[in-house]
């Protein structure tokens, strides 16, 4: 009886440190931590110390057994109502709360484990003779209705406050909300993510376990999705609205932006290069090197889980992928543009680009001049967009014959390249080259139109022409892939200074990216696009919308592995 007495006592003591790291003086909702905390120790001092170790009365002990349960969580709500508030707590005042809360978990389990029905008669001869003489007497009627209602009340809110502490510190449950990991993800597959040797923090603090193990190449983690920042009335909202999806096994869905759309956090892909690493990606292909690589190498395993084309996929699993990117034709045309790409010779295409500018120089003197404005006014930096560029061929072509000094504005355009350009690296060359086929399947097409103009063939033939329709259909298919450009390569990152001085991924830093790469908003993604140049080489480049903006991602926005896919049960299994 002494050492329950004294663990009793202990517990009284840590609880009413507990409440007094509680207090706050912030006006805001932080303030009802203290009183939570202190009614609570109240209680505790009046109807388990008071009554089970100095009156030595056990005559309500299921209740009292039901405190100690109850302990844990009344504090730890305390402790997420104190950080709720505008502000947060520095990092050293949430170790100490944190660290009292952990001590006052161990001391309840041990006062629950020493009063437990199995070992309660041999603290004391008294409650051995107290137990002995008072058999356990059964509610009857409506009582008994109530009592078992209270039960189920009571089992419903210890399963969900533990619930909570195991999704915290050792597991959690995820649904897949969106396709970027087909075929390893579908949506609505329930994943278990193991957190522990994640770091897990205590709830709305940056205190939590140490860091166990590091992140490989090629895991599949759940992490914060950086795109929203770390606003703390976000972080709240954040916190609380997977309160209630853990609370609901994932069912119930709150955190929505200022829109009221739901946000897409966390998010779940895969990790693709590690601190240390420079990367980019060329043709579906990723590349890196570190500081003892000089030269960028291809990451051989990337190759292994990046969906370029669902199309191969077996029947059974594409009839539940609800939106295959691209077809088999049109990933077909992809490797053939970047085929000819790779062999474009810059030189030959700058001898034509300066022969389709002499060719339209002669149809241009043969058109009557005046009324059509400035062309710089009518080829802005929108009607440079690759889509509309070809879309407008018409009205361009007419534009330019017509303008003072079209003929001359058609020549400077798509001859602004230096056919002697270098690069500092694979991407830049890709993005100059596919500029350069732009500009050229262009002035082919401008040129053709001209020329049938000066023929006085009417409009209305315009689409019969071979010519033309073998150039629109080399355009549909450049201007497709230059649709695609931010999802099919990447530019260096992180990039390299000025002086090509190279730059890597920080310690403790990891890059994602989803396995379906045509349909993955990752960390490659912001969420706003903008128009921007094709090639900086270029000064007349033309452009297109792009939302290219890597980012990595801290170790302390990471959650865990996903280890075990439990749900649907013909596809459970480690991913």
């Amino acid at each position: 009886m002494k050492n329950l007495t004294l663990t009793c006592k202990i517990n009284l003591a840590v609880s009413a440190i507990f409440t007094l790291l509680c207090l706050s003086i912030r006006p805001d909702v932080s303030l009802a931590a203290f009183p939570i905390a202190l009614a609570f120790t109240l209680a505790m001092y009046f109807f388990t110390y008071r009554t089970m170790c100095k009156d030595k009365d056990i005559s309500h002990i299921n209740a009292i057994r039901r405190m100690f349960q109850y302990e844990p969580f009344v504090y730890i709500t305390a402790f997420v109502i104190q950080r709720a508030g505008k502000e947060g707590f520095p990092f050293f005042y949430d170790a100490v709360c944190s660290i009292v809360w952990v001590a006052l978990l161990v001391i309840s389990f041990r006062i629950q484990y020493v009063i437990s029905d199995k070992r309660i008669d041999k603290v004391c001869i008294e409650w051995q003779q107290y137990r002995a003489s008072h058999a356990p007497v059964k509610a009857k009627g409506v009582k008994r209705f109530f009592v078992e209602i209270l039960e189920w009340v009571d089992a419903l809110f210890q399963a969900v406050f533990t619930i909570i502490l195991l999704n915290i510190f050792l597991f959690q449950l995820y649904e897949i909300p969106s396709e970027s990991m087909v075929p390893t993800f579908l949506i609505k597959d329930r994943v278990i993510v193991f957190k522990t040797l994640a770091g897990p923090k205590f709830p709305l603090s940056d205190f939590g376990l140490p860091y166990i193990t590091d992140y490989k190449r090629g895991d599949i983690v759940v992490f914060r999705n950086p795109h929203y920042g770390t606003e703390r009335k976000g972080e709240v909202k954040t916190f609380f609205s997977q309160f209630i999806y853990m609370c609901s096994l994932t069912l119930l869905k709150t955190n929505t932006d200022e829109n009221g759309e739901l946000k897409a956090d966390p998010l779940v892909k895969r990790v693709c290069a590690l601190p240390g690493e420079q990367i980019y990606m060329l043709d579906g292909t990723l590349y890196k090197r570190t500081k003892e690589d000089k030269d960028f190498v291809p990451v051989e395993q990337d190759a292994a889980w990046a969906a370029w084309n669902l199309n191969p996929l077996p029947e059974s699993t594409k009839a539940k992928i609800q939106q295959i990117p691209i077809s088999a034709s049109q990933a077909a045309d992809c490797l053939e543009v970047e085929e000819e790409r790779r062999n474009l010779n810059l030189v030959s295409a700058k001898l034509e680009c300066q022969s389709l500018a002499k060719e339209f120089y002669r149809l241009s003197a043969f058109t009557k001049k005046g009324g059509a404005g400035s062309v710089e006014e009518l080829f802005s930096k929108k009607e440079l967009m690759v889509y509309n560029l070809f879309s407008n061929i018409n009205r361009e072509t007419v534009t330019l014959l017509t303008a003072d000094g079209g003929a001359a504005w058609f020549d400077g355009f798509i001859n602004s390249w230096d056919a002697g350009q270098t690069f500092n690296d694979r991407y830049e060359e890709c993005c100059f080259k596919l500029n350069v086929m732009t500009k050229l399947i262009f002035a082919r097409l401008v040129v053709r139109t001209a020329d049938l103009i000066y023929k006085g063939i009417s409009a209305s033939q315009w689409s019969e022409d071979t010519v033309r329709l073998e150039c629109f259909e080399k355009a549909q298919k450049l201007s497709d892939y230059i649709l695609c450009m931010d999802l099919r390569n990447l530019p260096v990152f992180p990039a390299s200074g000025k002086d090509g001085s190279a730059s890597y991924i920080p310690e403790n830093c990891y890059f994602m990216m989803g396995d379906n790469r045509y349909n993955s908003l990752d960390m490659r993604h912001s969420y706003d696009q903008k128009l921007i140049s094709l090639s900086d080489a270029d000064p007349q480049s033309v452009t297109y919308y792009s939302n290219i903006e890597p980012q990595w991602v801290n170790r302390n926005r990471m959650l865990g592995k996903a280890c075990f896919r439990f749900w649907p049960l013909n596809r459970a299994g480690r991913p």
